[in-house]
């Protein structure tokens, strides 16, 4: 099957995750949602910070579990079934494994940008850094978060309903931000080549 003949759901992976993205599992759909909302208005209205949240939720684990274990003993109960919490060292090799991709796609770029001083590359990174700072400038980190979530919860399941609409609307836009973007490379291409000459 070919990459273009693959439905958004199969580009999504195509399980439960996809289905929440794409609202065809609802209750789920509308459970992040609703999650995501209500720890947005807890940490941005309320004020209520994530660590204090963390700290707050362990301590109170802690005790549950410590309380449990002293009655079950009192009371000759079994204890608390507390599973062997370890990490697999699969799951360590997977995690690493994950990163590394991540952080050598993150050097090549700074070696196209630093040694190779392709401008094409230097230019998309200028672009999509000045983007996240100028967001990042109207919001907090949190609320930047909730955004995304909402985002991700709407965008793929409209794209999926409108799909030829937003493809022949995007065309148009890729098309126009191409022809300007080619001129710009040329632009400083030339800039380059006449500092050169003068020198």
């Amino acid at each position: 099957m070919a990459a273009t003949d693959r439905s958004l759901h199969q580009i999504l992976g195509g399980g439960s995750v996809a289905d929440v993205l794409l609202w065809r599992s609802r209750s789920a759909s509308a459970s992040v949602l609703a999650a995501a909302t209500a720890f947005w208005v807890l940490f941005v209205f309320a004020g209520y910070s994530p660590v204090a949240l963390a700290a707050n939720s362990l301590l109170l684990l802690v005790a549950v579990v410590f309380f449990w274990a002293r009655a079950a003993a009192l009371l000759h109960r079994p204890l608390p079934p507390i599973p062997n919490l370890e990490i697999s060292d699969e799951a360590v090799e997977r995690l690493a494994g994950r990163a590394m991709v991540w952080v050598n796609s993150v050097l090549s770029v700074a070696r196209d940008i630093a040694i190779e001083r392709d401008r094409k590359v230097f230019l998309q990174v200028v672009l999509s850094l000045w983007v996240v700072s100028y967001i990042g400038s109207f919001f907090s980190f949190l609320t930047v978060v909730y955004i995304g979530v909402v985002l991700l919860l709407t965008v793929p399941a409209l794209y999926d309903k409108y799909q030829d609409h937003v493809n022949e609307k995007l065309g148009i836009v890729h098309t126009a931000v191409s022809r300007h973007y080619d001129r710009i490379v040329s632009r400083t291409s030339e800039l380059a080549v006449k500092g050169k000459k003068t020198q």
